[in-house]
Order: C-alpha cells, then structure tokens, then sequence
C-alpha cells in the first residue's frame, strides 16, 4: 500500500471516529434531557401534591371543596373498568393470536387481517371511544355503565394484546412443536401443552402493558360519557362511574389551586399504579422466560 493510500484510509478512521464520537455525545445529550423532563416532572407533582396523600384522600369522593376532596370512587371505578377490560380483551386477543398463528393459512385473506390489526394498533384512542359511543352506549343500550367502558377499552388495546401474542407465539422454536407432533401429540395438545407454556411469559407481559395504557386513558371514557363528579361506588356492572384520569382532569380545570394541588396527588396515585403494573410485566418475564 502506498502512502497516500495510507494517508486516506488514516483520513477515513479519524472521520468515522469523530461521527462516532459526535453521535454518541448528541444521543447521550437526548437521553439526558429526557431525564431531566422527567425528573423535573417527579419533583413538582411529588412536592405539589405529597402532603395530601392522607387516609381521608382515599375515603373520601369527590367534593366541592378541596379539603375534603377524595380520589374513592376514581379508584373504585378503575377497577371495576379493568375487571371487565381484562378479561374481555386477553381472552379474545389471545385467542385471534393463537388463530392466526397456529390455524390459519398464509393467504390474502390472513394478510389483510394482519395489516388491519397492525394498523388499529395505531389509531388514536379517541376513535375507539366514538366507537365505543355508537356501538355499546346507543347501539345495545348500555348507557354510561362500567359495562360500556369496560367494552370500549378492550377495543382499544386489543389490538395491542394480539401483536404482542402473536410475537410470544412466534418465538417458540419449532423444533418443539415437532417434537410433540413426533410424540403422537394432537394440534391442540401441542398448543395448550407445549406452545401456550412457552409463550405464556411474552402474553402475558405485553397484556399487562396494555392495561396498564387503559389504565391511563381518558379520551375514549370521556366519549362514551363516563362521569366527572362521582360521589357513590359502582354496584354492578350497569353503574355510572369515573375513573383516575378523569378525576385528576376534573380537578385540574377548577379556577382553584388547591384542586391542583389534589390534582397532583391523584397523579402520584396513578403513577403508582402504573409503575406497580410495568414493575409486575417486567418480572413475569424475567422470572418466567426461558431460552431454547
């Protein structure tokens, strides 16, 4: 090699180690700053709402006077909405997977269904609460119960759950499903005894994410007419109900700061559950996933 030949390739190694070293230092920088919103955030709903965390805070309901403001029928509401949510959208997202994956023929029919179901995947939440409206609310006459938000927010991460399915599913060697067929194993033998197991970690991690995005939303609630001023506890599934995010956006529009304050108490509580349900995904699938 000649020396200008050594020259320009000297050239190139310095030029790619300071594109490096700049994108490293600029991606650094972005992840810096996203952390710093972050926690600039923490700081000010914990230091805002903090002293209000009290026991009269979780008994309480909603009130028109601050101090004696609770988050009660928000947390009960919550849970009632993700009672039916749960079970409604890991059932049938779970199963449409399992269908897609395990039983149905790689056809235009099954591409279309894939491209649909990826592309709901994206659909702003709103969307699903005009549809929620139009087909539980006035459709089958469920009023502003528990029942048509529960519906409406199966709607929206179902979507979500069957992708993730799907992934779970796929990343389950074959050579195991052979195996079982090789040991005289039906296709439903082998997907309950063998598939299901092993995919069960990745399900159940990406069901769990999803709720927790249910757990946050308010757009598709406020749609279908769920409540901003609840001072009663849901009794069944056709009740009126509000839940966390409605709440804290109710106490966030009152002219008073005091209500803000409460408002960023709500927060932290939401924070908290959101955080528990992320903490749960992510150790179900440390403690569970296997490598093959």
């Amino acid at each position: 090699m000649s020396l200008i030949d050594k020259k320009n390739v000297r050239k190139r190694i310095v030029k790619r180690i300071a594109i490096n070293t700049s994108l490293k230092g600029l991606f650094f920088s972005a992840t810096l700053f996203s952390l710093l919103i972050l926690a600039v955030l923490f700081y000010r709903v914990f230091t805002q709402g903090f002293e209000h965390l009290s026991l009269d805070f979780f008994t309480n309901f909603a009130s028109r006077k601050p101090g004696e403001a609770g988050i009660k029928a928000a947390i009960h509401g919550t849970i009632w909405l993700i009672a039916i949510t749960a079970p409604v959208s890991i059932i049938l997202g779970v199963g449409c997977a399992i269908y897609l994956e395990m039983y149905a023929k790689k056809n235009t029919f099954t591409r279309f269904i894939q491209m649909n179901i990826s592309n709901l995947a994206g659909v702003p939440s709103i969307v699903f609460g005009l549809l929620g409206l139009t087909v539980f609310v006035r459709m089958f006459e469920m009023g502003r119960s528990v029942l048509a938000g529960g519906l409406t927010m199966s709607l929206l991460i179902l979507p979500i759950i069957v992708v993730a399915a799907q992934e779970a599913l796929r990343s389950v060697p074959q050579d195991l499903q052979e195996a079982s067929y090789g040991m005289g194993a039906s296709k439903w033998q082998t997907i309950r005894r063998v598939v299901l197991p092993a995919a069960l970690p990745g399900m159940m991690t990406g069901s769990i994410l999803a709720l927790s995005r249910a757990v946050g939303e308010t757009a598709p609630l406020i749609v279908i007419g769920a409540l901003s001023y609840v001072a009663f506890v849901p009794e069944n599934i056709w009740s009126g109900f509000t839940v966390m995010p409605i709440q804290i956006y109710n106490w966030t529009g009152r002219p008073q700061a005091a209500f803000h304050d409460i408002a960023a108490a709500g927060i932290i509580v939401l924070l908290i559950m959101l955080i528990l349900m992320n903490s749960i995904a992510v150790a179900i699938r440390n403690k569970f996933s296997k490598r093959y």
